[in-house]
């Protein structure tokens, strides 16, 4: 934020790898932080290094190859733009995401001299006390003094853009009764968007739209091609929206998770997940093929919790707590700086409020 061109408050750095779900997690956090009611109470921090943008930084090989913990002088892995990035004044809070972010998270901690409270999202398998605050999903079953533990990812969707995106979609409001997003995730070092995943879900999204009900679909970056292709002509087939790439037109994605009353997701993505848990969605996980014990876990997580079904034939309905882990993270975060940098004292009120507020 800013005042008169002047920036206040503390300086953010939200850093990832630039892959999607790592720089979706640090922007939710940052965007948290900057919320109204939080930054009020952090507001006379007085931050250096301020950036309104976010940074990305690509190590190159060897380090993005290795494991966090036998990284070794890490900025000479960076190109030379990038490393001109990392350097004093350091910022107020340091928010990164990711394995290869991770060297880099450390290091901006020890050249602070601790100043800069490092929060990282993500296990990086490395001590968590390397960080001032680690974050990760409840799954990965990570323990530490320092840890917030997520259920599913941090989301979150500042409401100027939701309100904009309504705004902009305006004509969905209408037709917000029996519609449904369907989120594709795809290939993954645990799931494979194949030819069975496609065909099975076909079938269910017919027998869905069947009912009555409008399917609105979109992809992510890792859909395989082959997907993307099969569903377009299947959205052609049972009259659904679909939207790939903005030579679709303008991206729907938040209007369509506002405007929706269900969600059908790929059982592949916490973020996806996550997004439409956000909005308070029934979110119905559809089953790609493979699986693992941490997604296991996700899932049964979202399941006890009330946020998840699994996809099996129709859409049902029901209620539950939207979830706001962003939020969480970002509190905790406040909470650290207040410890650090305690609010001056305010002066008693010299008024009286008026008897009608």
């Amino acid at each position: 934020m800013s005042h008169e061109g002047q920036p206040v408050g503390p300086s953010i750095w939200a850093v990832s790898d630039g892959r999607a779900g790592n720089a979706a997690q640090v922007l939710a956090i940052a965007n948290a932080l900057r919320d109204t009611p939080r930054w009020v109470k952090i507001a006379h921090i007085n931050g250096k290094g301020h950036r309104a943008e976010p940074m990305t930084l690509t190590p190159r090989a060897p380090l993005r190859w290795l494991p966090p913990s036998l990284a070794v002088k890490p900025m000479l892995a960076l190109a030379e733009a990038e490393r001109a990035l990392l350097a004093e004044p350091w910022p107020t809070v340091w928010i990164g995401a990711g394995s290869r972010i991770a060297p880099y998270s450390v290091d901006v901690r020890k050249l602070s001299g601790g100043d800069c409270l490092t929060a990282h999202v993500l296990d990086p398998r490395v001590k968590t006390t390397e960080f001032d605050l680690m974050v990760t999903p409840q799954h990965d079953q990570t323990a530490g003094e320092n840890v917030v533990a997520t259920l599913g990812s941090a989301s979150y969707f500042p409401a100027e853009e939701v309100e904009a995106a309504g705004m902009a979609f305006a004509d969905l409001a209408d037709e917000r009764s029996k519609s449904a997003i369907v989120i594709l995730g795809g290939d993954s070092k645990t799931h494979t968007f194949d030819k069975a995943a496609m065909t099975r879900l076909d079938v269910q999204l017919r027998a869905v739209a069947g009912a009555g009900w409008r399917l609105r679909i979109t992809c992510s970056r890792r859909t395989p091609v082959g997907a993307r292709v099969y569903f377009r002509q299947l959205a052609d087939e049972i009259g659904a929206r679909f939207w790939e790439s903005e030579r679709d037109g303008p991206n729907p994605y938040i209007a369509w998770l506002l405007f929706s009353e269900a969600a059908i997701v790929t059982e592949d993505s916490t973020n996806m997940l996550s997004d439409a848990a956000y909005f308070g969605l029934p979110v119905h996980m559809a089953r790609l093929t493979g699986r693992s014990a941490k997604f296991d876990r996700l899932h049964e997580s979202f399941i006890e919790k009330g946020i998840a079904r699994w996809l099996h034939g129709g859409l049902e309905s029901w209620a539950y707590e939207p979830l706001r882990e962003a939020e969480k993270v970002a509190d905790r975060i406040v909470e650290l700086l207040l410890a650090r940098y305690p609010q001056p004292e305010m002066p008693a009120a010299s008024s009286v409020a008026p008897d009608w507020l």
